[in-house]
């Protein structure tokens, strides 16, 4: 079934692309070891993050204890923790203990651009670039399992305004790994152009009384030193602009 989180051994190497066929991701009811092991630990660390950050909020998300990839399906099992938990595993990182999986709409314009967000200052990732996304959470539970195309359409549609219901086009579903970061995406590309995605977003954003965002941008380059991204961006960046040549 789900093998050790510490172990990716027989993944493909790290930032290597490659496809997914199936996901299925159970939630257990139980609590994550991480929270049962560190809880002194993750009080303290949230004591100092809301002190460096106030806007932050302690909701709940979903973490993997165990996750296995065979023939194309990525299977295992993830469990509900607070965000506070979530922050102090990603600055440690201690082996084995967890494994952060996530989906990425990767939204393509018709004229081939990828449309990326920035994140505002006052959230978790200040000024990071990347597709809109964000962590799978409690409303993304299906039957017992993961809905990562549920948790990618809320996501867009609450960050940027846009439906992904309105691509021409979706791709199949791929992943990489990296740091122990499962990063799953979908290509979904537009009739409309980056500058009108854009100005529609942008029209979002000032309408949202508290938006986690605070600008949408047009990549057009694979370029990993072109804005601050996070290690899976500019891999998935360099595939989607290959694929469309």
């Amino acid at each position: 079934m789900s093998q050790s989180t510490s172990s990716f051994s027989e993944w493909p190497a790290e930032r290597l692309i490659f496809p997914v066929s199936r996901i299925e991701v159970r939630v257990s009811d139980e609590p994550h070891p991480f929270c049962l092991s560190r809880q002194t630990e993750i009080a303290a660390n949230w004591d100092r993050e809301v002190s460096a950050n106030p806007a932050l909020f302690d909701g709940r998300m979903l973490l993997m204890r165990a996750i296995e990839l065979r023939h194309g399906v990525v299977s295992g099992e993830c469990h509900v923790v607070p965000f506070s938990a979530f922050l102090l595993w990603r600055k440690t990182r201690p082996a084995g203990a967890a494994v952060h999986l996530f989906g990425l709409a990767v939204i393509v314009s018709s004229d081939g651009a990828v449309i990326a967000i920035r994140m505002g200052q006052h959230t978790a990732n200040p000024g990071r670039v990347y597709c809109a996304a964000g962590s799978l959470d409690p409303d993304d539970i299906r039957e017992g399992y993961c809905d990562i195309d549920g948790n990618m359409a809320r996501e867009v549609l609450e960050e940027t305004g846009l439906s992904l219901s309105d691509a021409k086009t979706v791709s199949g579903f791929y992943g990489l790994h990296g740091q122990d970061v499962v990063t799953l995406f979908r290509v979904y590309h537009f009739a409309e152009t980056a500058s009108e995605l854009i100005e529609g977003i942008a029209a979002h954003i000032a309408a949202d009384p508290e938006p986690e965002i605070d600008t949408a941008l047009a990549i057009h380059t694979a370029d990993a030193a072109q804005h601050p991204y996070p290690p899976f961006m500019p891999p998935v960046l360099e595939w989607v602009f290959k694929s469309m040549q």
